[in-house]
């Protein structure tokens, strides 16, 4: 007999399930009368979670489906009396949420449907969701602060900073929920530096033109006692052009790289080392070697002695307003504008520690820096960078890959 195509409506969606069940079902019985294996079996709806369950986590599943027959209504109403919005499957044996469930409410899951010998239901589940004692936010970031721009554009050297509002008790439940996905893939691994601060980078610098994803999928998840994730987070952006900065103190020249070829060379005057003991607090004035990322940057930023320990008023002392300033490091190392030291850009150190540059250098760095292009220092004295200074990719691979949360 010819075939005929039913319209997509959820009627006829029904009636088209139907028959398909008959069909399957239409010679079932044994030579006694008693039910075969094929025999019509009356419908049963499952409602997830089930009835009276509490302390539900909002982010596991919530489902009503069947295994017999179709599903023709389902309702989820919270404890103020709204709907909440669901997607059937489209054989109709299946409903689910469009959203998350918010904490601390009470739900009723109700479900009709209809199978061989009639309609179904309704059947109810009335559940209550976790009421977290303490929320956190994450936020994500890049090693200056500022947050991951969506579609942005940054360096080779970019750092991912999770940064999270509370401490987290359970990193390593907190970190089953950052992800990081690269296209084309490079495998990077997550290093906490304290119990708020996880950083994320790769082995390598990235390719230019890698595209990254990071999701933080932390809601419903428990970090710590009575600690849960408040909401989740995701941003994409992208890698752009090679820019690797070489501040080699043999030569008092920064060499400007874009994808290995050099378009700049700067002559700069970096820190003048030794050190001055203040309130037996020693303060040393090296740019200290290793491998850096551009943070930030400000035009002009204030720059103040004072806030390392030096007072405005010492010997070497200062407060002044400088223009064109790059900022590589945590406690205040700048590429920056300074024509008063062009004298000794290109010859000798007098800084504080900073790279001092002339103006139209430290304009034209201003201009071309992204966040996260490297900066590598090298052949300077004083200790070596330190990871909490933004000295990310100084640390061996090994003892990154230690401060992971297992």
């Amino acid at each position: 007999m010819p075939l005929h195509r039913f319209r997509s409506s959820a009627a006829t969606g029904i009636l088209a399930v139907l028959i398909v069940v008959i069909a399957a079902c239409s010679s079932s019985s044994t030579p006694n009368g008693t039910p075969g294996p094929d025999s019509p079996v009356t419908q049963a709806i499952t409602l997830t979670p089930a009835e009276g369950t509490g302390n539900v986590d909002p982010s596991a599943p919530v489902e009503a489906s069947t295994s017999r027959g179709v599903l023709t209504a389902v309702t989820l109403t919270n404890d103020e009396g709204r709907t909440i919005d669901g997607t059937f499957t489209p054989d109709q044996t299946a409903w689910k949420p469009n959203v998350q469930l918010g904490y601390g409410r009470t739900y009723t899951l109700k479900a009709e449907g209809m199978g061989l010998t009639g309609s179904t239901g309704p059947v109810t589940s009335t559940f209550t969701t976790i009421q977290p004692a303490n929320q956190t936010k994450v936020y994500l970031n890049t090693t200056g602060g500022e947050a991951l721009a969506e579609g942005g554009t940054y360096g080779v050297g970019t750092v991912i900073v999770a940064h999270f509002d509370e401490d987290i008790a359970d990193r390593a439940a907190a970190q089953k929920r950052l992800i990081v996905t690269t296209t084309p893939k490079v495998d990077g691994v997550w290093y906490w530096m304290d119990n708020r601060n996880a950083h994320w980078r790769p082995k390598d610098y990235y390719a230019p033109g890698t595209k990254i994803s990071v999701a933080a999928n932390i809601y419903g998840v428990q970090v710590g006692p009575g600690l849960f994730g408040q909401e989740d987070s995701k941003v994409n952006f992208v890698i752009g052009a090679a820019h690797v900065s070489i501040a080699d103190d043999n030569t008092h020249m920064v060499d400007v790289f874009e994808n290995g070829n050099l378009i700049r060379s700067m002559p700069t005057s970096m820190g003048r080392g030794g050190s001055e003991t203040v309130a037996g607090r020693t303060i040393t004035f090296w740019t200290q070697p290793g491998v850096y990322t551009v943070m930030d940057k400000a035009n002009p930023v204030i720059m103040d002695s004072s806030t390392y320990g030096l007072p405005i008023n010492s010997r070497l002392g200062y407060k002044e307003a400088i223009g064109w300033a790059t900022r590589i490091s945590t406690d205040g190392i700048y590429l920056h504008a300074l024509d008063a030291t062009i004298w000794a850009q290109g010859s000798q150190d007098v800084s504080h520690g900073c790279l001092n540059l002339s103006s139209e250098n430290a304009r034209w760095f201003f201009d071309y820096a992204l966040p996260g292009d490297v900066v590598e220092v090298r052949n300077t004295g004083g200790a070596p960078l330190e990871v909490w200074q933004n000295g990310d990719w100084g640390m061996p691979w090994d003892e990154w890959v230690a401060g992971s949360a297992k």
